[in-house]
């Protein structure tokens, strides 16, 4: 679904991303490990356009994206939850839902309804609708943020520390909503991600140092050396 290949980026002189390859089977989760400062939001940025390489490829269901701008790999088929969430305060929860329908291939229409799907993998957001995003706790506007991502239909759904400063009930909900919608949608999932429970939710895992992929496996194998070396816990 998605290839990364010879990925090397820059800031100013500064040589953040090194030779990075990484790929995302369909219908798979994959996780980005590594500790704070490596390259891993570096490298989702890039994988979404926000940032330029200066070499390497970035290749997304077979066609080349390494020169599309965001709003068009966002057409595509790519949904981007950053960290921090960035959902707009002053806007309703429904109001930000209707906007995740931008990145559809057609853009919004007036007359589109927010599928019952997103309500049934986020209840809270049905019962907050009417809500101010603001007023939302740091885990409902993370539940907020991937349902906006959801309103487009990716085809890969790229997640940068959902779980971050979220209470564990949260966590829990949200690791249950990502692992249905894999199973219901087949849609692929790369994430970056410190709990060590969710990361074991995904199928495989890359551990990032120094700006490079330095370990890659199934997460059945990731061993307590990998944890330890690359996980904040």
């Amino acid at each position: 679904m998605l290839q990364v290949a010879g990925l090397n980026v820059y800031y100013g002189e500064s040589h953040i991303l090194r030779n990075v390859d990484i790929s995302v089977p369909e219908g798979q989760m994959v996780c980005l490990i590594g500790r704070n400062g490596v390259g891993k939001t570096t490298l989702l940025k890039t994988i979404m356009g926000l940032i330029k390489p200066r070499s390497g490829a970035v290749t997304f269901a077979g066609q080349p994206i390494t020169l599309k701008s965001p709003d068009k790999r966002a057409k595509l088929g790519i949904g981007y939850v950053p960290q921090g969430r960035e959902i707009i305060p002053r806007l309703t929860v429904e109001e930000n839902l209707l906007l995740g329908f931008e990145a559809l291939p057609q853009g919004r229409k007036s007359h589109q309804k927010i599928p019952d799907r997103v309500f049934s993998l986020f209840p809270v957001l049905k019962t907050m609708r009417s809500r101010m995003g603001g007023d939302l706790s740091g885990g409902q506007q993370q539940q907020l943020a991937i349902a906006r991502a959801l309103m487009g239909n990716p085809r890969l759904l790229v997640l940068d520390e959902p779980t971050e400063g979220i209470q564990p009930s949260i966590i829990l909900e949200i690791e249950a909503a990502i692992r249905d919608i894999i199973a219901t949608t087949g849609i692929s999932v790369l994430l970056v991600e410190q709990h060590l429970h969710f990361v074991r939710q995904a199928n495989r895992y890359y551990a990032m140092q120094k700006g490079g992929i330095v370990a890659s496996g199934t997460t059945s194998e990731l061993s307590q050396d990998v944890i330890q070396r690359f996980l904040a816990v």
